[in-house]
């Protein structure tokens, strides 16, 4: 049975209209990741230089030698129960840190967490639940 020429037709025709539906798509997605690059490059030229308008970013991995976060989390849990950010600002004070960097105080505090965990697992350190959002930790009692 042979096809009515209007029908193939129309099926070449709704091809070339799916395939224009194609090729507008991409541009979209195309011109918005577009979009999102210039918006960005506006931010980064209409910065003043002040650093209280910029992100900040703050790299606490090299700071410290290894081990040497424990030891002094020891050494502040050993006066008694301390909450974590208890811990990291007696921690960025006995390395000579600015204390009211709070951008610095809560990276601390994010790694201290997992240091203070892995202590907690090996029984080194015991959690002894929060204090608001903070964990508490003291030294385990023999």
């Amino acid at each position: 049975m042979t096809e009515i020429r209007t029908v193939t037709t129309l099926r070449s025709k709704r091809e070339e209209i799916v395939s224009s539906i194609k090729l507008y798509e991409d541009r979209i997605k195309q011109a918005r990741a577009d979009l999102a690059h210039v918006n960005a490059c506006i931010k980064i030229f209409e910065a003043s230089g002040d650093p209280e308008d910029m992100p900040r970013y703050v790299d606490v991995y090299r700071l410290f030698k290894r081990g040497e976060q424990i030891t002094l989390c020891k050494e502040a849990l050993s006066g008694g129960p301390k909450s974590t950010r208890e811990l990291a600002l007696h921690v960025m004070e006995a390395k000579g840190l600015d204390t009211g960097d709070k951008v610095l105080a809560k990276a601390l505090a994010a790694q201290l967490i997992h240091a203070l965990r892995m202590q907690a697992s090996r029984g080194k350190i015991e959690r002894m639940g929060k204090k608001g959002t903070a964990l508490l930790w003291r030294l385990p009692s023999d």
